[in-house]
């Protein structure tokens, strides 16, 4: 049996060595337009900003290890320009002689992956400008960078590439502007949570350019001009476009395979193509969310690795399957981790679901053990089946441990409820004896058995001011002089048990404290004594998360963008 692989990396790469690790005597060859064939796509930022100091780290193997490990026939610097399915070749240019050639196969398998969204805009071949994809352009961009030394830098896109990279920038001394046309950075993440990302970045340094959308550049001596839509444009040293992929399937359009969302590649389970004996992994394929059940696009490692073996076992004749990709992914922001799995809010309203949302703020682990910090946790679960939908978390230590359990809980099936049932790993310097993921579970159980009812942020402007309802605030006076949310007056949790009295009970509570532990107790107290009673869902660091993100977006808007 004859394999060609178009194209390395993970989903390549990773095929190719189950194939051999499967069948001993196959032939096969990767054909890598690029000049790696498998490197660490997701270091390349860091390589940039001198983190990973060796580029030799990037490069997880060579054409000569593949040869002499797998007996793999690897031709980088080869772009396969067509391929043939009636005659099962592909035609294949050598970049470095101009050689064309055919090759003929017994199974053709695509991981062309996606290329850097660049839109049809003036000035888009300007020296200064710079995509973030391959090995080659992590090296013309680090070059720069050195040789140049610039003072500005405008990333254009904040998704996990352009953030990467602004931190990476900024830590070199670059003063970075991110713009983008949404209104929140990090796309998986609602505007609720992306407001910790906001506020970090701001507090580094960097300007956030939020819902203005680039409509081209243009070089001047000394700088790229970055223009926007009904704004005045900003002068850099260097620009970086990172507002996206697009899946890299023109050798499948031209092959007449189906083609899916944004013209990705559809496979199925076994991550065959339309076309017999043909088969495509990784960022080019549509696979079906596994929340949702609809199509996809999700451009991750993790996924394009595993679609990479069960693109193998299939080949060498087994009955591998890909179920589904459900987006689970997490980012370095500076001394902040920010993570997330299945949909968000945003998407749970696009997709018509009925929902319960959670949010809190637990410790990192046990809070009389030294160096804790808090985490915020928003959780969404469908009503009626109790189906947990998805979760994102920004914190510092453990956010990456509570992602992946609550990611491996809906996998399996389990219900919201029985987050609290997990029997997970203690000890104070890691987690505290109910840990944040068992938390979120007892939280949503208190309001599906009607222990507790809730209330956000965002129903905050509607709730009356005019004595109809109480706000009360229930954290010490020390706490609540620092910052409280209008309207709340203040009346402490240890206080309220003798002081419950003084309140009327004809009138709604609205209850609020720093992390949405104390007014739950307090909700329990009142309503035990005949209160109706509501819990400010996240506390007030959530709050204000949320409220100093729009005061810092209405000053933006105010004040317009300077020259």
């Amino acid at each position: 049996m004859k394999v060609v692989i178009v194209g390395g990396v993970a989903g390549g790469a990773s095929a190719a060595a189950r194939i051999r690790r499967l069948d001993e005597d196959a032939q096969i060859v990767i054909f890598e337009k690029s000049g790696y064939i498998s490197y660490a796509n997701c270091g390349l930022p860091y390589y940039v900003g001198g983190v990973i100091e060796d580029r030799g780290e990037l490069t997880l193997q060579t054409p000569d290890s593949f040869k002499s490990r797998f007996n793999i026939d690897v031709r980088v610097r080869h772009e396969v320009t067509g391929v043939h399915p009636s005659r099962k070749t592909v035609q294949v240019k050598d970049l470095e002689s101009g050689r064309v050639f055919e090759e003929n196969y017994d199974k053709l398998l695509l991981s062309p992956g996606a290329r850097p969204t660049r839109p049809p805009m003036p000035g888009m071949d300007s020296p200064r400008l710079f995509t973030l994809r391959t090995v080659e352009d992590t090296l013309k961009i680090r070059e720069f960078v050195v040789r140049e030394k610039p003072a500005t830098a405008v990333i254009a896109g904040g998704g996990f590439i352009g953030l990467e990279l602004a931190e990476n920038l900024m830590d070199m001394g670059v003063k970075v502007t991110i713009v983008q046309k949404p209104h929140h950075l990090l796309n998986p993440l609602d505007g609720d949570m992306a407001s910790f990302i906001h506020g970090k970045f701001r507090r580094k340094g960097a300007r956030l350019l939020l819902g203005v959308g680039v409509t081209g550049f243009e070089d001047r001596e000394e700088c790229i001009l970055t223009y926007f839509d009904e704004e005045h444009p900003l002068c850099a040293q260097m620009v970086v476009l990172a507002i996206g992929v697009t899946p890299d399937t023109g050798l499948a359009k031209d092959a007449g395979l189906e083609l899916g969302a944004r013209g990705s590649i559809v496979v199925d389970g076994h991550m065959r193509t339309s076309q017999p004996d043909i088969y495509a992994v990784g960022d080019a394929v549509q696979v079906r969310h596994g929340v949702t059940g609809q199509p996809a696009l999700i451009a991750l490692a993790g996924p394009a690795n595993k679609q990479g073996r069960v693109a193998a076992d299939n080949i060498c004749g087994g009955d591998s399957v890909y179920r589904a990709s459900f987006g689970s992914s997490v980012i370095k922001v500076f001394d902040m981790t920010a993570a997330s799995t299945g949909i968000n809010e945003g998407a749970a309203q696009a997709a018509g679901l009925d929902y319960e949302k959670i949010v809190l703020s637990p410790g990192s682990h046990a809070s009389y053990y030294p160096g804790g910090r808090s985490m915020t946790m928003k959780l969404l679960y469908e009503k009626k089946t109790l189906r947990i939908l998805g979760a994102q978390i920004v914190g510092f230590d453990g956010v990456d441990k509570r992602i992946d359990v609550i990611a491996t809980a809906m996998q399996a099936g389990l219900k919201v409820t029985q987050l609290k049932d997990l029997d997970l790993a203690y000890a104070p310097p890691y987690s505290s004896a109910k840990d944040p993921v068992n938390m979120a579970g007892f939280m949503a159980e208190n309001i599906e058995t009607g222990k507790v009812k809730q209330f956000h942020w965002d129903q905050l402007p509607q709730l009356p001011r005019d004595g109809t309802v109480l706000l009360v605030d229930t954290r010490t006076p020390q706490e609540y002089q620092l910052g409280h949310a209008p309207g709340f007056i203040n009346l402490p949790l240890d206080d309220l048990r003798q002081r419950a009295q003084e309140l009327p009970k004809d009138k709604p509570v609205y209850l609020m404290c720093q992390s949405g532990l104390r007014s739950y107790l307090a909700c329990r107290m009142l309503s035990q004594r005949g209160f109706d009673c509501y819990n400010f869902s996240g506390g007030y660091r959530f709050y204000r998360s949320i409220a100093q993100n729009q005061l810092q977006e209405d000053v933006n808007t105010a004040c317009g963008l300077a020259h």
